[in-house]
């Protein structure tokens, strides 16, 4: 299960270690030995890494570019 969260404080990225200040945005996702599970160990990832892995795209709507952590 994926959620978009926005950082109340200082939360380390699973992947690359790097600390997510307020407000950032960033990727919680339950999987367990890199695949989606629905219930298992959860993993926290910033918005680059989660760009590299696929859980996170830019898309066009209405002339504007959002970020989206939904498939």
């Amino acid at each position: 299960m994926r959620r978009g969260c926005i950082s109340l404080g200082n939360i380390k990225c699973d992947k690359c270690g790097r600390i997510i200040g307020y407000p950032e945005r960033y990727l919680v996702v339950d999987e367990k030995d890199g695949e989606e599970v629905a219930k298992g160990d959860t993993v926290r990832y910033c918005v680059e890494c989660a760009l590299d892995k696929g859980y996170a795209r830019y898309r066009e709507e209405k002339g504007e570019r959002t970020l989206t952590f939904l498939p």
